[in-house]
């Protein structure tokens, strides 16, 4: 029978409690959300949500077409070249995701007989691209730039090494500065994964490549999402204007597929105005983070030190991640959960997400209902 094993396999996911399912939300929903990635509290900011209907209104539902034929709108460049000042780049280049925007970058710098040389924590967009590129790919252990240093030795050709700033499971950081020291020691260039650093991390949200001062090194491209802190939809690539001409030619997430919508370029672009405003929204990001760390491991529960945003509680086993986080849900408040193959360490565990419009009493709810109901 056709597709037969595909039954074999929901029976085996089924067996190790890592079943997945979709579950569609309200618009409205009395849940206190700590699950999604909207870390600055402007997904629904009127600001935000205006600028996503002014565009939609201006230039129709879609961009109609791949950025090269017609979906590059004015709107899209507006936000590229703001993008790229507000995160300290020369250029910038939107894709339809984030990642998208990776598998840009990554095989469009990793040409036939390139090294690609990635942290075993990366996330599946970042391998994805390794495993596309006509590069060599070399895993080394997480956050080690000794391992870098080491994997590009000897090596004769271009090369690169990737990585993610804030890894998105237990939200540590790289160490940015110490591995662009190692990539130049070997004339290898960086490519950065910021989703998780822009709008919380650097001076006013600026990213954690421009808190380490890298950001708009020529050795260093850095890929953003608009998902998260920005609250819409989309992805970017930032680096040096040859490297982004290099990308509207060969990248075929580029090339191909259809641009982004321009509702999701107008949310993007009032989002990063508001930050730029309101710079506050960053560092308080960051500090809820810290104090659900500090309240949760009060009560007893391992969790592990945030970077940035993102909070990690350990769970005993998938089949209780999973029950810890509906009951949760149940009491009222939303977690993400996390199980193999999503966890690199195959260690389960609920996933928290600061926001910085989180008050001190939902932090409370939230630490309470998650001690009340651990496995």
């Amino acid at each position: 029978m056709a597709f037969g094993w595909i039954d074999e396999q929901a029976e085996l996911r089924r067996r190790a409690g890592l079943v997945r399912t979709l579950r569609p939300r309200p618009a409205g929903t009395p849940l206190l959300d700590l699950a999604s990635n909207d870390y600055l509290g402007l997904a629904r900011h009127p600001e935000v949500t205006e600028g996503a209907a002014r565009a939609a209104r201006t230039w129709g539902g879609g961009a109609t077409g791949s950025r090269l034929v017609t979906g590059t709108t004015e709107l899209h460049a507006e936000l590229e070249r703001e993008l790229a000042d507000f995160c300290g780049f020369e250029a910038a280049l939107v894709f339809s995701s984030g990642y998208a925007a990776n598998l840009a970058a990554v095989t469009a710098l990793a040409p036939h007989g390139s090294l690609i040389v990635s942290d075993a924590g990366n996330h599946a967009s970042l391998i994805d691209g390794c495993r596309l590129a006509r590069g060599a790919t070399q895993v080394v252990a997480h956050r080690d730039p000794d391992a870098v240093r080491k994997a590009l030795d000897g090596h004769e050709g271009p090369a690169v090494a990737v990585s993610d700033t804030v890894f998105s499971v237990d939200g540590d950081a790289a160490p940015l500065a110490a591995l662009a020291e190692a990539c130049r020691e070997h004339g290898a260039g960086l490519v950065l994964d910021d989703a998780h650093g822009l709008g919380v991390l650097g001076d006013g949200g600026r990213g954690a490549p421009h808190a380490a001062g890298i950001a708009g090194a020529e050795d260093v491209v850095v890929t953003v999402t608009l998902s998260k802190s920005l609250g819409s939809q989309g992805g970017a690539v930032l680096g040096t204007g040859r490297v982004i001409a290099h990308l509207v030619n060969v990248a075929r997430t580029f090339i191909f597929d259809t641009g982004l919508a321009p509702a999701a370029a107008g949310a993007a672009l009032a989002a990063l105005r508001l930050l730029r405003r309101e710079p506050g929204r960053a560092a308080r990001a960051s500090e809820v983070a810290r104090e659900l760390h500090a309240r949760l491991t009060a009560v007893g529960l391992e969790a592990v030190r945030p970077d940035a945003a993102v909070v990690s509680v350990r769970a005993p086993s998938p089949e209780q991640a999973v029950g810890w986080a509906a009951d949760c849900r149940a009491a009222g408040l939303s977690v993400g959960c996390f199980r193999p193959p999503s966890v690199p360490d195959g260690v389960s565990r609920l996933r928290l997400t600061a926001r910085a419009d989180l008050s001190g009493a939902e932090i409370e709810r939230a630490v309470r209902v998650i001690g009340d109901t651990r496995p």
